[in-house]
């Protein structure tokens, strides 16, 4: 009676961890060309780092996809612009945008008060808590629990500052990268204990592959404005009214147009543009 009431409560706290996973859909297909007018249209050259599955991956082919992509593609489609995208490191992003290597960044950046110290933003289009992942079974009552412990984090993100402000004054050992995935093999390898990432995209990029499946989410969703802003936007040089007030434009009418929930549905089952 005992192993039989000790199965059933493992069940449900089982049931009970994989429900606070955000749930994403298996990949879907790349977004479609652009249509044969677009030739003709003034070119926007947009940014984006291809190491953060679902936001911006690429297929086995090597074709660049992702939420953000898509989402990319439908707002050029919606400005009659022609997308060309440029791939870049993320701490490299906003360098790279003032030394005028692209037009904007489309790559899930946070919408910061530091960041908008340089360069500037639209409205949100997404907003995604973040998460700190080790170990399945690690006890943690806080920053402490992690202390002597390898945390990666990617180079010039908002869970680095958060992870250098909270987790190493308590003793984590905060090691960045320049590409999230890194970070994943290196857990894998052993070379680190975990991560704090984006909730989604370490769901979709470790926690749901088969080398991730000991690992699992410890502690509160992180949301502090303070590190992780406002949402994500689409940074521009300061300077650029212009094209942000078409660009705002833009994601508005694919949120009435329904463009925005079809583009959401392909990757998701929750509402992915926050309150």
């Amino acid at each position: 009676m005992k192993l039989k009431l000790f199965a059933l409560l493992l069940a449900l706290v089982s049931s009970f961890a994989v429900a606070q996973n955000p749930a994403v859909s298996p990949s879907p297909p790349p977004p479609a060309a652009q249509p044969a007018q677009a030739q003709n249209w003034p070119v926007l050259r947009v940014a984006v780092d291809a190491t953060y599955k679902p936001f911006t991956y690429k297929t086995p082919a090597g074709q660049l996809t992702g939420f953000d992509v898509h989402i990319a593609q439908a707002l050029c489609n919606e400005m009659r612009r022609r997308c060309v995208f440029v791939e870049q490191v993320w701490d490299g992003m906003i360098p790279g945008l003032l030394a005028r290597k692209y037009d904007v960044i489309i790559s899930s950046m946070s919408i910061t008060d530091e960041r908008r110290r340089v360069v500037d933003f639209t409205d949100k289009y997404y907003s995604t808590p973040s998460g700190i992942v080790v170990r399945t079974g690690t006890p943690f009552t806080g920053p402490a629990s992690l202390r002597g412990m390898r945390i990666g984090v990617l180079k010039g993100s908002t869970q680095e500052r958060f992870a250098m402000s909270q987790l190493r004054p308590a003793g984590a050992i905060i090691v960045p990268y320049d590409a999230q995935n890194q970070v994943y093999l290196d857990i894998q390898a052993g070379r680190l204990d975990g991560t704090v990432a984006d909730r989604v995209e370490v769901t979709a990029g470790f926690l749901n592959r088969p080398e991730g499946r000991a690992f699992g989410f410890v502690g509160p969703e992180l949301r502090d404005r303070r590190y992780f802003g406002d949402g994500m936007g689409i940074a521009l040089r300061k300077g650029r009214d212009e094209l942000r007030t078409e660009l705002n434009n833009a994601i508005r009418a694919i949120r009435a147009n329904g463009v925005y929930d079809r583009i959401a549905r392909l990757y998701f089952d929750f509402d992915i543009y926050g309150d």
